[in-house]
């Protein structure tokens, strides 16, 4: 074989790395192995709290229970909308042993964004925060197809009440919802014969419309199990692993790297509600983790909190970045202020998370030319290709579409045969993406397809730009997108937040970038901004920054 089926990527793997894996049919599975190994291990940490194996299986057994006497069966949809707190682990081990589907939910979404969702997935159950349930999602639940509501206050599991994530009030129990906390407290037995099989549909995970409206990527146990057991073989973390959670568990990278991959290896989960940086440091001091993953923009914020110290991170084994780009300048600043090692990964909701990462025992590559830090390498089971407009595969190092086959890619969209068909053709995943690989098997992402810019005919790919961007001493954050340009068609424009205490002006950063790109690449605007808009999973929202541009003209 030759080319991309020979999979030269598989030379620079470990033996270990090579063999093939054999995953437990689901979480469910893992669990119940957990429980018969270690039941007094825990599994979950909250701030002060703390949940066993034992007691996570028996609180999650009451809510499967509760779902199941109120009418909740194989197949049905259990939308899960709450932050990283025992509430969201237990609610959806409830529903896969009521033989639910889980859909997660964005807390930050929006009355009509979860409206989409509920209906599109024609969700029978609804669980979410008591305070969410209060101020809009009863009235938005009230016209979907849900019928059994279970509430949750997250401030529940702990004591500790941190003001800092946790300073909202307890509310009064609604007459309409039951509390989570109280059901999962009651005992109900968990029904039987509803345990999950490997090629059900676990997840219902909505993709975050970043064009046109949200489609349900539909991930199963399997995928989910394949990617968590890969995790587990791959990182060569110590036994009775501690992981942190720093991506949200409704994101599928927080889903299946952090959720999963701990289940899996009879971990400590440690959960802190949501990203607070110095939440997270007091986390990392107090647990002692051996992994976390999560956007760059995460360790920017960590990075640039006062506090922060290399002891902070003395416990790691691994520490991984995903969601979003990782420009090679920040992994060299982190290394060198707090000592490890960023690693790289790249997957998407349609692959359940990695489809690519870096392995411990390497660090990723700079390409020469671009100046692009690789993603990472694919899997043993993994195909990846690069391909032209036409289709037709391209040879090592030149630019492309990624496509994307093996056991991690979901079998299609909910409901949705017409995008199934064009994202998933033979199965294969049409990234989206723009990237390439080397020789190696190293793989690049350069861009989405949609957010090249094209000044006077030049393709302009942003994150090149960006990445020079953040070899500034003054930058935080950087975005850039094209605007409308009456000479060119579209021009470059750079959005920037400042590092803690920096200074610099619009016209220095566009002239930095001037000496170090072509003359049609550096930013003609630069616009200087407290904070960049992000996603609840860090992602920089380049859409809200093209929308602004837009509102502004």
């Amino acid at each position: 074989m030759t080319g991309y089926a020979a999979q030269p990527w598989r030379d620079l793997l470990t033996e270990v790395q090579r063999a093939p894996v054999d995953p437990a049919p689901s979480l469910v599975h893992a669990l119940r192995r957990a429980v018969a190994e270690v039941p007094e291990r825990t599994f979950l940490t909250y701030f002060d709290g703390r949940l066993t194996y034992r007691e996570t299986e028996e609180l999650s057994d009451s809510v499967a229970g509760r779902l199941a006497a109120g009418g909740v069966g194989r197949g049905d949809r259990v939308a899960v909308l709450l932050q990283n707190s025992p509430h969201f682990v237990l609610a959806v081990l409830g529903a896969w042993k009521a033989g639910a589907i889980v859909v997660p939910v964005n807390p930050m979404y929006k009355s009509a964004e979860v409206a989409h969702v509920l209906r599109d997935a024609e969700a029978s159950a609804l669980i979410c925060s008591d305070r969410a349930w209060e101020s809009y999602l009863r009235t938005t639940a009230a016209d979907s197809p849900v019928r059994v509501v279970l509430t949750a206050c997250e401030r529940d599991f702990q004591t500790a009440d941190d003001a800092r994530v946790l300073s909202f009030e307890r509310l009064p129990l609604a007459a309409d919802a039951d509390d989570l906390t109280a059901v999962a407290r009651a005992g109900h037995p968990a029904p039987e014969g509803r345990v999950p099989a490997s090629g059900e549909i676990a997840l219902i995970s909505y993709t975050s419309g970043t064009s046109g409206t949200p489609k349900g990527a539909t991930n199963t146990h399997g995928n989910i199990m394949y990617n968590a057991e890969r995790q587990r073989t791959g990182l060569a973390l110590p036994e009775a692993p501690v992981y942190f959670a720093m991506a949200p568990l409704f994101h599928i990278t927080g889903m299946v790297a952090q959720f999963a991959a701990c289940l899996t290896s009879a971990g400590t989960l440690v959960l802190a509600y949501r990203f607070e940086a110095g939440v997270v440091l007091d986390a990392f001091a107090a647990h002692r983790p051996h992994y976390t993953v999560g956007p760059s923009t995460a360790f920017m914020a960590l990075a640039a909190h006062p506090g922060c110290t290399r002891e902070h991170f003395a416990s790691f084994a691994a520490i991984a970045s995903g969601g979003a780009p990782l420009p090679p300048a920040l992994v060299e600043k982190f290394r060198a202020g707090f000592g490890p090692y960023i690693r790289n990964g790249y997957g998407l909701t349609e692959c359940t998370a990695p489809c690519a990462a870096v392995p411990p025992h390497l660090e990723a590559p700079v390409d020469p030319v671009s100046g692009t830090l690789a993603v990472g390498l694919p899997g043993p089971d993994t195909v990846v290709r690069i391909v032209d407009e036409e289709g037709r595969e391209v040879p090592f190092g030149e630019q492309g579409e990624i496509l994307v086959r093996g056991p991690q890619v979901v079998p299609g969209y909910w409901r949705r045969p017409d995008a199934t068909a064009e994202t998933f053709p033979g199965g294969e995943l049409r990234t989206g993406d723009i990237g390439f690989m080397d020789e190696q098997g190293w793989l690049y992402v350069v861009d989405r397809k949609k957010d090249m810019i094209n000044a006077s005919g030049f393709k302009v790919w942003p994150r090149e730009v960006e990445d020079v961007l953040y070899t500034h001493p003054a930058v935080r954050e950087a975005a850039v997108v094209g605007v409308p340009d009456g000479y060119r068609g579209e021009t470059v424009k750079a959005y920037i937040s400042l590092r803690p205490g920096a200074e610099t002006a619009p016209d220095d950063l566009a002239a930095y970038c001037k000496e170090r790109l072509a003359a049609y690449k550096y930013p003609r605007q630069v616009e200087i901004l407290p904070d960049l808009p992000k996603t609840a999973s860090g992602k920089i929202l380049r859409r809200e920054l093209r929308s602004r541009t837009q509102q502004n003209r």
